[in-house]
């Protein structure tokens, strides 16, 4: 039975041709900004996002607290939405390895307004910590695949501007967003400080992130990789499975966004399951299961014996993530079962 992954588009694995591709890259040592293949990726990626430079990191993690680490100093606050990765998903970092305070607000599926983030930017008085960083994810992930509108980001923009606050976009999927709209990726980081965008989901590379900015951030950045760890040496053959995605894996992540909408669309007249398809924007379905008789996490396990992998998201919720590998033939029999699951 071929099995049908569908927890995460991290699960992606690189094709043969990337592998090929990998084989032969040149490479170099990395901490002395010598391996060709590195360099090539940031040029790559620096030019898609309309920024100076940019630097490999090993992961989005590390790519937004390093952000968040030079665009901050001790006992500043963050404000970042209530369900984003940096406030979840991210160990406590900020507060832990760079004494920075996150000021989470509530938004609606990962998108607040500029005037919620009017109203967390702290007064000028010695018993409250500096706003300092507003940060936006896009597209954003518990908020399943909800991608942040442009005129909103632009209001945030101008308030930043005028209690001069620095913007980070953790855009660890913010290719499915540019593909999606059609907005160039320029169109939406030239409102950020800086920027990161993940080359290990979608675009199917095994492992990497990248962070964007002015030079002088990315220097600083630099230094800042070196002291979590992330100094690499010959990177190269990592870095070239990120220049292969860039150049063969973009436009193909419309593939994902049909197929997760083809999945919510099957599946949303299934008595037991709640879900609206116009929620699913690019390539996360995440469902409500409502058959008192089943619970969240019986129905993963039952797919899992059908051949199926899905990820617990919440108490009732599930969810599902389409990517590179995953065919519309899955789609129709994960629709399928499903179908089995609630009427038996």
């Amino acid at each position: 039975m071929r099995l049908i992954d569908l927890r995460s588009d991290t699960v992606t694995l690189p094709t043969e041709e990337m592998r090929a591709f990998m084989a032969k890259a040149e490479v170099g040592d990395d901490v002395f900004g010598e391996d060709p293949s590195v360099n090539k990726l940031q040029e790559m990626v620096a030019d898609l996002l309309g920024k100076e430079a940019a630097l490999f990191v090993a992961s989005g993690t590390m790519g937004n607290e390093i952000s968040i680490k030079i665009l901050s100093n001790w006992g500043d606050e963050v404000i970042v939405e209530q369900e984003s990765h940096i406030f979840n998903y991210e160990v406590g970092v900020a507060s832990a390895f760079f004494g920075v305070q996150l000021s989470p607000i509530k938004g609606i599926k990962g998108v607040f307004t500029s005037e919620q983030v009017k109203d967390k930017i702290r007064p000028e008085n010695i018993h409250f910590p500096r706003t300092k960083v507003i940060c936006i994810e896009n597209t954003h992930n518990r908020g399943g695949g909800n991608i942040f509108p442009l005129d909103e980001i632009e209001r945030i923009k101008k308030i930043a501007d005028k209690y001069k606050l620095k913007m980070h976009l953790d855009g660890a999927r913010l290719f499915n967003a540019s593909v999606a709209t059609k907005i160039p990726l320029k169109e939406y980081s030239k409102f950020f400080d800086t920027v990161t965008i993940c080359l290990s989901k979608g675009l199917a590379a095994p492992v990497g992130s990248v962070i964007a900015g002015d030079k002088p951030l990315i220097d600083e950045a630099r230094r800042i990789r070196k002291m979590m760890g992330g100094g690499m040496r010959q990177a190269g053959i990592i870095a070239a499975a990120g220049i292969y995605a860039l150049e063969h894996h973009l436009e193909r992540l419309e593939e994902d966004h049909y197929n997760a909408s083809l999945l919510a669309k099957s599946i949303a007249d299934i008595k037991g399951i709640k879900i609206d398809p116009n929620d699913v924007k690019t390539n996360i379905v995440i469902f409500e299961v409502t058959d008192t008789r089943l619970s969240a996490q019986e129905v993963i396990e039952k797919l899992l014996k059908n051949g199926i992998k899905m990820l617990l998201f919440k108490e009732k919720f599930i969810r599902a993530v389409t990517h590179l590998g995953i065919e519309e033939n899955d789609i129709r029999y994960t629709s399928m079962v499903l179908d089995k699951i609630f009427s038996g």
